[in-house]
């Protein structure tokens, strides 16, 4: 994304729904001047102490600080706010550009081996209705042409996800909201038996896991 926008020294930077400071880290390292926004206040003291060369404040990203900044990052937030168009209709008023990146179709995501192994302890999936999902390129081009901005540049990027064992595997399964709901069903080790049998699959011949995930990243202009 960094490379796509071509953040670098000086580059002013919004970083709509920081998170931690993962992506902020990231373009301060580069040299940008970040700031970060995001609705969640722990997320933003967390952010604050991981990237001391950046600054964060609570805020929405339907509503985000004048700027103006060069660059206005989403990174992996579009599929979690509650109207996409208008966070990036607002983005583009106050950025030159705006990157955004997503989930790639869930066949191409690894990850989506954990709610198969756990299928039988969750509530069945309902059929997909309404417009396609923003992990569909063709919909997220869409609903960034709604909010008024024209597309610069695209790119995919596989990025794997490592674990060296599998209690780095399951354990933070085990924390998130799917993996509670199968372990108060089914007990954890039962769980802990049907992730393992289903992501065979991925292990390494050191006994680490690898889950091999697409995004997609997009820049556009106003």
């Amino acid at each position: 994304m960094l490379d796509l926008a071509g953040v670098g020294a000086g580059t002013t930077v919004l970083d709509l729904g920081c998170g931690p400071g993962t992506f902020a880290a990231a373009a301060v390292a580069r040299g940008a001047r970040v700031l970060g926004v995001d609705g969640d206040r722990s997320a933003v003291a967390a952010a604050a102490a991981a990237v001391p060369g950046a600054d964060f404040r609570i805020g929405d990203a339907h509503d985000p600080p004048p700027g103006p900044f060069e660059l206005v990052a989403a990174v992996q937030l579009l599929q979690h706010v509650a109207n996409p168009v208008a966070v990036l209709r607002a983005a583009g008023r106050v950025g030159a550009s705006v990157a955004v990146t997503t989930w790639g179709p869930e066949e191409e995501c690894d990850v989506r081996a954990f709610g198969e192994a756990l299928a039988a302890w969750l509530p069945p999936r309902r059929p997909p209705s309404g417009p396609p999902p923003l992990t569909d390129p063709a919909r997220l081009r869409k609903i960034v042409g709604l909010a008024g901005l024209t597309v610069g540049a695209e790119d995919e990027v596989e990025c794997p996800f490592t674990y060296p064992d599998a209690d780095a595997l399951v354990g933070p399964l085990l924390a998130s909201g799917i993996g509670r709901a199968a372990a108060a069903r089914a007990g954890e080790a039962a769980v802990r038996k049907a992730v393992l049998a289903r992501l065979d699959v991925n292990r390494t011949r050191t006994g680490g896991y690898v889950l091999r995930n697409r995004f997609r990243v997009l820049v556009a202009t106003r």
